[in-house]
């Protein structure tokens, strides 16, 4: 039976340790972030050695928790931002819980897959690989996924925009990433790993959006908002006529791709025989 509540847990929550850069756009994380792709949660759930229970730590509002709940018969879904939480999308086997990554309430040795989708970077890591090898079962997997800047589509007609948004993304919003986006940047090569690594094949998320779903999508960036909050709105308002610009019909649809880059590793060890 899992244990506690989300209202509980909300209390246990130390907020000067959290860096909560998402709370305050919760609804446009919802509404904007991109979905994970189904070949992602098939490569999960059969390295898994059930398909009880998976743990998503650091959930936001529920991108990865919802695909997993396809394939398991329940999710657990964790954020340590009670604004991700509530805003999180609803589904019957999804059990969101606003509370950080090293107390998820789960009872020893009861999760076949854990995940932590564009969030490990935020994390204490040592505290939160301990959660890690207390509820996970026996061979249980444990991933850590991330996804850099996205590229719109390599042709002609589409360079242009990804030449802007590259440009916002390196020179003029830049010096606002925290320390943390570095983690992002190269993939969690940099993150330590101790786990029984597993090869993961490549994978991204691939979109078709029109104008307003990227700039949408940009404006979740927490550079974005700590930005405004240093030189205004001026630099913001000057890319997306950038954008607008190189995009051409704001209601064409372009491809839009985010590589994704995969820390994929067995916890504990896989019993075998009686016993």
């Amino acid at each position: 039976m899992l244990q506690g509540s989300a209202r509980a847990e909300k209390r246990t929550i130390r907020m000067s340790a959290f860096k909560d850069h998402f709370s305050a756009n919760s609804a446009g994380y919802a509404a904007h972030r991109p979905t994970y792709p189904a070949a992602l949660v098939d490569f999960l759930t059969d390295a898994a050695p059930g398909r009880d229970l998976a743990l998503d730590v650091g959930c936001g509002t529920g991108q990865l928790s919802t695909r997993l709940a396809e394939r398991f018969a329940q999710v657990v879904a964790t954020d340590a931002s009670a604004g991700q939480i509530a805003a999180a999308t609803p589904h019957d086997r999804v059990r969101y819980r606003a509370t950080p990554a090293e107390r998820s309430g789960l009872p020893d040795a009861s999760v076949d897959l854990v995940t932590v989708a564009q969030a490990a970077h935020w994390l204490d890591l040592e505290s939160f690989y301990g959660e890690v090898r207390r509820v996970a079962r026996p061979g249980a997997v444990l991933a850590l996924i991330t996804y850099g800047v996205l590229h719109v589509a390599d042709d002609v007609a589409d360079a242009a925009a990804d030449r802007v948004v590259r440009h916002f993304y390196d020179a003029v919003i830049g010096p606002f990433w925290p320390p943390e986006r570095r983690h992002v940047e190269d993939g969690y090569r940099s993150l330590p790993f101790p786990f029984a690594v597993l090869d993961a094949p490549r994978l991204s998320i691939t979109v078709d959006w029109q104008l307003a779903d990227l700039i949408g999508y940009i404006e979740t960036w927490s550079a974005v908002r700590a930005a405004a909050k240093v030189v205004g709105r001026g630099p913001i308002e000057t890319f997306h006529a950038a954008l607008a610009a190189a995009w051409g019909d704001p209601s064409a649809a372009k491809r839009v791709s985010f590589p994704l880059s995969l820390r994929v590793g067995r916890v504990g060890a896989v019993r075998v025989g009686p016993g």
